[in-house]
């Protein structure tokens, strides 16, 4: 059983964990993913999709920029970070709900994080970037560790996580 967990940020925003099942608003982006590829990479459509999806219900909105379609070319920080630009304040300002930033490069992280996000979302579980259990613990932020793996062929997931 997961001890409940109430977070609340210098913004207002809250967020309770363990009284039911949390809703996560995926925002990508980005202009090549598989899903919706380039219809929020602006800062108009991604303040729009943001406050729809609060509407629908979301509980967090996931703010992505790079595709991890498979055979998609990784960004670096840099780029991470320059698409981030024209997206992260116009995001944060329309969400009445926590804003995670999905990334899995330490100075990305910061970027996003001393902007203003509130959660960070690491589809690497903190073993891509050395530095990004560091820029979490700086912020003291929750953390979404998610599993992944270059090799998808599991005899175990279990044992491989």
């Amino acid at each position: 059983m997961f001890k409940r967990r109430n977070y609340t940020w210098n913004d207002g925003k809250s967020l309770s964990l363990c009284d039911r099942t949390l809703i996560m608003g995926i925002l990508n982006g980005t202009p090549d993913s598989f899903s919706d590829g380039g219809k929020f990479n602006t800062p108009e459509a991604a303040a729009a999709h943001v406050t729809q999806m609060i509407e629908d219900g979301a509980d967090i909105i996931d703010l992505g920029v790079e595709s991890t379609r498979p055979g998609c070319t990784p960004l670096t920080a840099d780029e991470e970070i320059e698409r981030l630009a024209q997206l992260i304040d116009p995001v944060l300002h329309a969400s009445t709900v926590p804003v995670s930033i999905d990334t899995y490069h330490a100075k990305t992280a910061d970027y996003a994080l001393s902007k203003g996000a509130h959660i960070l979302n690491d589809i690497w579980g903190l073993h891509y970037d050395p530095d990004m259990a560091a820029i979490a613990a700086k912020y003291k932020v929750p953390v979404i560790i998610m599993h992944n793996s270059n090799d998808t062929n599991y005899g175990d997931i279990i044992e491989d996580m």
